[in-house]
Parts: structure tokens; sequence; C-alpha cells
């Protein structure tokens, strides 16, 4: 850590933002102030996604189904910026903790390298390789319309790419009011594009990913301003000073490949349920399954948001190695989680039925209310312990300790969900419903396990700076 008195490396430096004096100061207050703003964004980015599947859902269940199947394949790409843009907001943070503005800038400029070479290397192979992907999923009859749908959607991989890493490392720097414009800006234009493209154009399900792209684009647009031309964030992007330093890239990479590979995991979770799925039903399961996550994803965005800030809160306080405010910060967000959680909880298990048929009112959709009302009601019973889990693994991302935010993830939705949903729907023969029940116990019980050794953890770093201190 640093411990020079140099202007730089004190907190009522002019070169402090309002975004790092957010971050140093009381961590309840910074996780409040910026999980708010991205409670907001987040909401739209949700919301256009649950927009998304409603005009899709005008064009049939084989419509909706096929942007199922492309589901998993979408997590991965998004997965492999979000992974990537987390270890850079983690490093980040910490580096704003330390008091190294220069180590702090150096991160962001790695990071969006890094980003530009994971661009090229995973938009080719998806692009040429998804209709033979689809045939190995199992998709059917929505082989064709998965592949013009997905095929369009990573034709915008950079853009997508470079604003999920953009999100990342302003929100690492406390500028969340600036990241909330940005992401609403892309989930307005999309909400405003998908009935133009898809209906009045008469694009169909080629226009929904059309719209994808271009929000995306409206999205990038403010934060390449921000960051290269107005220039007025912490960080510095320089190319022409850019120097590549190893032990930075390691530095984002250790929780960066960690998180990108829980993306990994919640794909291959989405991957084996499709698979449970049509094995002890049809593809229309497979849209229930669909159309349910985007609506439980509205629930889940407070926590999400809340997750976020958590990451840049840990990364600074144990940049400063203020381990009492680390806690506290840990605390406050489950207590906040739960709350929040019991409330979505009881608001979406009582409005499940209308919700359901809100999502399913036009097309051949309409047969799946029923089964789509047990989903949201099964899976809103997990909301109130979703945070703990999330933010227990948020925690870890922060201290740069990735490998075990990874193990947190996999243990909640590859080992103990697949394995649940599997005993649930076929050994005890409860059917798609078992499935359910198994994805919302083995996330409840993930949960648990994860925080419990969050807090075993920050309570031993407490322990030995109190040891250290009194020798």
């Amino acid at each position: 850590m640093p411990t020079s008195d140099s202007e730089d490396d004190t907190p009522s430096s002019s070169n402090q933002t309002e975004g790092t004096k957010i971050l140093l100061a009381d961590p309840k207050t910074a996780i409040l102030r910026l999980s708010l703003p991205m409670m907001v964004a987040m909401t739209l980015m949700t919301l256009y996604n649950v927009v998304d599947a409603f005009w899709v859902s005008g064009l049939g269940a084989d419509a909706l189904a096929a942007v199922g199947f492309s589901f998993p394949l979408f997590i991965i790409t998004i997965g492999l910026a979000s992974g990537l843009g987390t270890g850079g907001e983690a490093a980040l943070s910490r580096m704003i903790g330390a008091r190294d503005r220069a180590g702090a800038s150096s991160v962001a400029m790695h990071t969006i390298l890094l980003m530009t070479v994971l661009a090229v290397a995973v938009t080719v192979p998806l692009f040429l390789f998804a209709g033979d992907l689809f045939v190995l999923m199992g998709a059917g009859d929505a082989v064709g319309l998965a592949t013009e749908y997905a095929r369009i959607l990573f034709m915008g991989t950079f853009a997508l790419l470079f604003g999920e890493v953009a999100y990342a490392l302003m929100h690492g720097e406390g500028d969340a009011k600036r990241t909330m414009y940005a992401m609403a800006a892309g989930a307005v234009a999309n909400i405003i594009l998908d009935p133009v493209l898809i209906y009045t154009l008469d694009m169909g399900i080629a226009g929904a990913a059309w719209a994808t792209i271009l929000a995306e684009v409206i999205a990038a647009v403010p934060m390449v301003y921000w960051l290269f031309v107005k220039r007025d964030t912490y960080i510095s992007l320089c190319f022409r000073e850019f120097s590549p330093d190893p032990a930075v890239v390691r530095n984002v990479l250790q929780v960066g490949l960690p998180a990108a590979a829980e993306q990994l995991a919640l794909a291959l979770m989405a991957l084996a349920l499709n698979g449970v799925i049509i094995l002890i039903s049809s593809t229309d399961a497979v849209a229930v399954y669909s159309v349910g996550w985007r609506v439980v994803s509205i629930g889940l965005t407070p926590i999400l948001a809340i997750s976020s800030a958590v990451v840049a809160v840990t990364g600074a306080t144990y940049g400063a190695r203020a381990y009492s405010k680390m806690e506290s910060a840990l605390r406050f967000a489950a207590r906040l989680g739960l709350g929040i959680g019991l409330g979505l909880a009881a608001a979406t298990f009582i409005f499940a039925p209308r919700i359901a048929a809100i999502f399913t009112a036009s097309g051949d959709a309409a047969g799946i209310v029923p089964e789509l009302t047990t989903y949201l009601q099964v899976m809103s019973l997990v909301y109130p312990m979703v945070g703990f889990g999330l933010f227990s693994a948020s925690f870890f991302q922060g201290t740069g300790l990735g490998a075990r935010s990874l193990t947190i993830t996999v243990l909640q939705n590859v080992v103990l969900s697949i394995l649940l949903a599997w005993v649930f729907a076929i050994d005890l023969g409860l059917g798609l419903s078992g499935v359910w029940w198994g994805v919302a116990a083995g996330n409840a019980i993930g949960a648990v396990l994860g925080y419990a050794w969050a807090r075993r953890y920050s309570a031993g770093l407490i322990v030995r700076q109190a040891a250290a201190a009194a020798v």
C-alpha cells in the first residue's frame, strides 16, 4: 500500500472527484449512493429485456423459444465482458482506497485493451457456428429463428463489451450517476425501437436483435465522450502514455477471469436446465423459463445494484485497510437486501398470474400462462435469500479473491441448483415445477453458505489487524 503523503495520496486532494469522495466516506452511505442510481438504470435495462420478451411473444412460442435458446450464448458474451469489467472495477477501487491515482488509470487502460482483444475472440466463432450450436442444444423447430436472432446480436459485440467495461470502470470510481444516465439512455432506446423494428418495419425477430444493438451503441456514445473527450473522470485514459504491465493485467484478471467464469456458470446452468426441461416437457417450457427469468430479473435488479456497489465499496475499504468499515458494508448490504427481497417476494407471489398474462397476451404463447405463473411464484420465494450470496461474491471480488466468488456462484447455480432440479423434477417426480423448486432451493442454500464464508473472512482480517496493532 502507498505510504507517501503526496498531494495525490491524500483524501483532501483536488484530484479527488465526487465519486471517489463517496467511496472513501462512510461505507453505508457509499452503498446507498452508489446503488440507488444503479437500481434506476438496471431496472430500466431489465425492463427493456422484459419488454423485448413481450413484443417477441407476439411472434409466437417458437420465437420466444428462439430467444430462450439464444439466452445462454448471450450470457456467455455479456458474462465475459461483465467479468472483465468487474475485475477492472475491483482493482480500480482498491487503487482508489490506496490513494494511487496513476495505478487506477493504468488499471482502466489495461481493462479497455483487454476488452478489445476479447471482443474479437468472442464475436467470430459465435457468429460462424451459431446454427450448429443451436442444433446441439436441441432447439428443434426454433433453430432458424434462434440463429437469425443470435447472429445479429453478435454483430454488436464490441459495443456491448465496451458498454459493460465502461460502466464498471466509472462505477468503480464512484461515478454512479453518469453511469445511470448512459445505461438508461440505452434502455429507453431499446424500449422505443423494439415495436418499431419488430412490427412497424415488419422485421420480426431480427428487429428485436437490431434494437438491442442500436441501443448498445446509443449507450456507449456518452461513455466515450466522458472517458476520452471530456476527460473529467478520476482515471486518465491516454494511449500515448500507456505502458503495458503484466502485474496490472494479473491484478485485473485475478478477479476478472473468475467473474467471467461465474457468468459462464450461469450459462451452463441455463443450458443444463434447458436440457432437463426438454427431457421432461417441450420447447414451450423453454419459453416459460426464458420469459420467467426475464421477469424475475426485475425483482433481482435492486439486489444486483447493491451487489455492484459492494464490489466498489469493499475494494476501496480493503485498499485503505479499513477492515471494520468493510465488514460494516457487508452487513448493511445484507440487511438492506433482505428487506427489499421480502417486499418483492410478496408482490411477485401475489401478482404472478397477472404478470404471466401480460407477457403472454398475444400469439400462441397464451398457453404457457399457468406454468409461467408457477415459475414466478416459486422463484419469488428465494428473493430474500439471493442477496446473501450475491453480496458475499461481490465482497470477495472487491478484496481480489475472485476464486472464492466463483466458488459461491458455482455452488449455487451449477452444483446445488442443477442437482436439486434433477432430484425434484425426475427422482421425486414433480415434473416441470420440480425444476423451479430445485433452482430456488439451490440458490437459497448456496447463498447462506457463501455469506457465512464472507463473514468469517472479514472477521479474520479484523482480528489479525488488531493483533498487529497491539504488538
